[in-house]
């Protein structure tokens, strides 16, 4: 395992009789970031997780979490890593300090530091005022938040978190992505599986998409972004109209889109060749109001990527 690597995959396969679950998964996720992993359902998204929690065997290929192997050593790595899997698994009948207490057991956690641990991450959270009320009585995403405190109890440096803010309310779920990026300053790991876009461009550092159990493009969303829908695009606004401006700035750029006082273009390198287009036009008396990027959504460079063909990306 290279130095820095928390989570790593090669060749990761899972059969189910004769259906290919999961397709030869290759991933590193160096220590302190955060990998989201989307796909469309049934992708394999989820039974790569469990692979890499020794929930599942893998049929061939291999992982490690933290160095430790999850075929060989599947004891250290669940004691390295928390996991909130689609299913919570949540005993509905426990008050939440009696199932806390529990899984501290479970992870062999010292009393004081079990409730005290507990205690700070049911603030965190905002489930102060419900440690003694049973599960049952919990809304959904109060026990998808809960669910997420148990996965962290034992202060794991690698969290695996499926679809972390399903069923919960935006105030709810931006506390948990908070939480994740205040998380990731402690050098804690994440690969975060989720149908969220948005979610998904705010948290990640390297973003892994995965069809039909293959990951067809990894890398970072500018990455990413270059590849499937094209080099960057620019908005340059002017104080005055542009007239025969446009045509001179066709010959130094790919024009897209114009208006009166705007054009939009593409460009392969704009470090370089915007400050050449802004002394060209302060040089005929132009005032340049604002130069700037026009990011593209992760939405449609996932749809470009999974609506494509068989073509792989591995920036």
């Amino acid at each position: 395992m290279e130095p820095g690597v928390m989570i790593e995959a090669h060749e990761l396969t899972k059969m189910f009789g004769t259906f290919c679950a999961v397709d030869r998964v290759s991933l590193q996720v160096a220590a302190g970031t955060v990998l989201a992993m989307l796909g469309p359902n049934g992708a394999g998204k989820t039974t790569t997780v469990r692979m890499m929690t020794s929930i599942l065997r893998p049929t061939s290929g291999r992982a490690r979490i933290a160095g430790y192997d999850v075929t060989t050593n599947p004891v250290e790595v669940r004691g390295h890593v928390g996991v909130l899997t689609e299913q919570h698994g949540l005993y509905e009948r426990m008050k939440a300090l009696e199932y806390l207490d529990f899984f501290g057991r479970v992870y062999r956690l010292d009393q004081r530091m079990l409730r005290r641990r507990a205690a700070d991450l049911m603030e965190r959270f905002g489930l102060s005022d419900a440690l003694d009320r049973r599960l049952g009585e919990y809304s959904k995403g109060m026990k998808q938040k809960l669910a997420l405190v148990r996965a962290m109890l034992h202060d794991p440096p690698v969290l695996l978190l499926d679809e972390p803010t399903s069923a919960m309310d935006p105030q709810s779920a931006k506390l948990v992505r908070d939480a994740i990026l205040e998380l990731r300053h402690d050098h804690r790991t994440f690969i975060v599986t989720t149908h969220n876009l948005t979610e998904a461009q705010i948290l990640a550092d390297r973003i892994a998409i995965i069809r039909q159990g293959r990951i067809v493009a990894l890398g970072t969303f500018e990455e990413l972004s270059r590849t499937f829908v094209g080099v960057p695009l620019m908005e340059l606004r002017v104080r005055a109209p542009l007239n025969g401006l446009t045509a001179q700035l066709s010959s130094m750029v790919q024009v897209t889109e114009t208006g009166e006082n705007w054009v939009r273009y593409r460009v392969e390198e704009p470090e370089l060749t915007n400050p050449q287009i802004v002394r060209h036009l302060t040089a005929q008396g132009v005032d340049v109001v604002t130069l700037s990027p026009l990011q593209e959504s992760l939405e449609t460079v996932y749809l470009r990527i999974v609506e494509g063909g068989d073509e792989e990306a591995r920036p």
